[in-house]
């Protein structure tokens, strides 16, 4: 409370309007007044004018950063809530230079895991394109589909997503495979998972290829255009986890040249996607606006721990504390 008024907390890119009904926020009532902010903004200065008058911030997994010069511009901000309990876009030195606590949130890996599969499925089959045709009058059956049934799925990264991700294709009779710069035989073992001797064979020996790798200096741009050279050109490249892994003007030569089979992203450089930008007309793309983590359930988690940390913060005892 500010002079008997209510603290300030704007939800930022609440895209859906749906932070304020995801959570019970009554445990605030009186103390806190929570304001929906839809729109997304990069422009610092846009961020500033829109933030100037709030005490609290929760903010959607990595969408914006707060860098050094946010925090200073910022002074009357002193709670920022990130949901997760990774992030990379945030200077937490500065916010505590600042003095703002910075709280994450718990979150699920299985809505990442399931949109894996609907990309990964809606690929093989042709969905869009069918469904396209069926609607508006167009061929009967224009598609042959892909098989998954003894094809070999490759996993970049063997981590929480890529282990589920693992074992469903395996539910499918897939043969599962998997690389990364740390991954043991015992690990792969341990999951029924084939260890690929490197990026490269993993790659090339695949018929279906999905990023689950954490980004970090060893995994920006990790996939490039002598990569992409490496697939089958029946092969399809599945990416939910960060845009920058895979190089994405490589990634477009590569659909419009028809070197690989197809791609399914969610994740992108810039987002929201700019209106004209090419990934928005390039053929053999199944795209989703960073859907991975946007179900019902994650959002219950996220806006209600958002109230938790914001309660115990107010009362003293702040929870969940980042990094």
């Amino acid at each position: 409370m500010t002079d008997g008024q209510p603290l300030r907390c704007a939800l930022l890119d609440d895209h859906q309007d749906a932070g304020t009904t995801a959570a019970d926020w009554s445990p605030l009532a009186g103390r806190v007044e929570v304001v929906s902010l839809p729109g997304h903004t990069d422009d610092e200065d846009e961020l500033v004018s829109a933030l100037a008058d709030f005490d609290i911030v929760v903010t959607l997994r990595e969408r914006v950063p707060f860098p050094a010069a946010l925090f200073a511009r910022l002074p009357r901000l002193r709670l920022l809530v990130a949901s997760g309990m990774r992030n990379t876009v945030i200077d937490y030195a500065a916010a505590a230079r600042h003095g703002v606590t910075v709280c994450g949130t718990g979150s699920s890996s299985a809505p990442p895991v399931e949109l894996t599969w609907a990309l990964l499925l809606g690929l093989a089959r042709g969905l869009v394109a069918e469904n396209t045709a069926l609607r508006e009058g167009g061929p009967w059956q224009q598609t042959v589909g892909a098989d998954l049934h003894g094809r070999r799925l490759g996993l970049l990264g063997l981590g929480k997503i890529g282990t589920r991700v693992a074992r469903i294709g395996q539910a499918f009779g897939m043969e599962a495979a998997a690389w990364s710069p740390r991954l043991t035989e015992e690990r792969a073992a341990a999951e029924g998972v084939v260890r690929a001797p490197s990026k490269e064979e993993l790659l090339a020996g695949s018929d279906f290829v999905s990023v689950h790798l954490a980004l970090g200096e060893r995994s920006r741009g990790l996939i490039g255009a002598a990569e992409l050279a490496l697939m089958r050109p029946t092969a399809y490249l599945v990416n939910t986890s960060r845009s920058a892994i895979v190089d994405q003007e490589a990634l477009l030569a590569a659909l419009y040249a028809g070197r690989i089979a197809g791609a399914g992203i969610d994740v992108f450089d810039t987002e929201p996607l700019p209106a004209g930008h090419p990934l928005r007309t390039a053929p053999r793309l199944l795209a989703t606006p960073h859907l991975g983590y946007v179900t019902r359930a994650n959002y219950a988690t996220y806006y209600g721990d958002a109230v938790e940390d914001i309660r115990a913060y107010l009362d003293g005892t702040p929870v969940r504390v980042l990094p």
